[in-house]
């Protein structure tokens, strides 16, 4: 393999990807998408082509032209987006009885499934950057309390229940109760609906699916997640170990030590 594809959402992964990609000796070709993809990707990759969410045609076209077989999908896309502005064309059009229904990891398996068809295979995007797979440990200089085990504890077994519907990777909890459950919002929201109705100290934990396809999806945190816990006081953390991805960890958990808030990897 001489080049890889890049389907290129928010935030910074697509570009810590290309990186490393690149000192690999490898070529980037990346379909990025208007209102989501960093614009600095475009420096850090060989070939860039923007266009809008649906187009699935033109992204097969793009990765054909450029004799891409291999790909990987990094970053997120806000899904609220599938309500305002998606802009699906034939191919895409063509995905939805194939659909059970419209949850992410659904989408994604069926999208992989038309692009192998197309000879185009999904392959694991963090293969390439492990570093950035969490660790297991205690990364703050906090613990948790007790109080805080025991919420952790139990949305860990939430989780079990709820993974297999494709529902969410995030939980607020408090005092052993349920608060807010990740849905289309997407984590920092979730937490913020979660801090707004419990107040202060709620506890926050991400996991991945039990079912989840690990080519696409992984649960990430970084420290806009600690900026997000801090607005609404929150005051725990807790990730699963080797399935989420952690950005700029160093600064999150500085961040995070400064305000006693503590993270955990189990």
């Amino acid at each position: 393999m001489d080049r890889i594809g890049i389907i290129a959402g928010n935030g910074q992964f697509p570009i810590l990807f290309a990186r490393a990609a690149r000192t690999q000796g490898l070529k980037t070709v990346a379909v990025a998408f208007a209102g989501e993809t960093e614009p600095s990707l475009e420096q850090e990759v060989d070939n860039l082509t923007w266009t809008k969410l649906g187009q699935l045609g033109k992204l097969i076209k793009i990765f054909k032209q450029a004799g891409v077989s291999k790909a990987v999908m990094c970053g997120g896309v806000k899904k609220t987006r599938m309500f305002q502005d998606i802009m699906p064309d034939l191919k895409a059009l063509s995905l939805l009885p194939r659909l059970k229904n419209m949850a992410d990891d659904g989408i994604l398996r069926t999208l992989a499934g038309v692009l192998e068809e197309e000879g185009i295979s999904i392959l694991p995007s963090h293969e390439l950057v492990p570093s950035l797979l969490a660790q297991p440990g205690q990364y703050s200089r906090r613990g948790a309390n007790a109080r805080e085990s025991a919420d952790i504890e139990l949305g860990w077994q939430i989780f079990e229940t709820l993974g297999p519907l494709d529902i969410g990777q995030a939980l607020v909890l408090k005092n052993k109760t349920l608060v807010a459950v990740e849905a289309i919002e997407g984590t920092d929201a979730c937490i913020l609906r979660g801090g707004q109705l419990a107040g202060p100290d709620t506890v926050v934990v991400k996991r991945c699916k039990p079912n989840q396809d690990k080519r696409f999806d992984l649960p990430s945190v970084g420290r806009e997640t600690i900026k997000t816990m801090l607005t609404v006081s929150a005051s725990c953390l807790c990730i699963e170990a080797g399935q989420t991805l952690v950005f700029d960890r160093e600064s999150m958990v500085e961040l995070a030590d400064q305000h006693k808030i503590c993270i955990l990897a189990r």
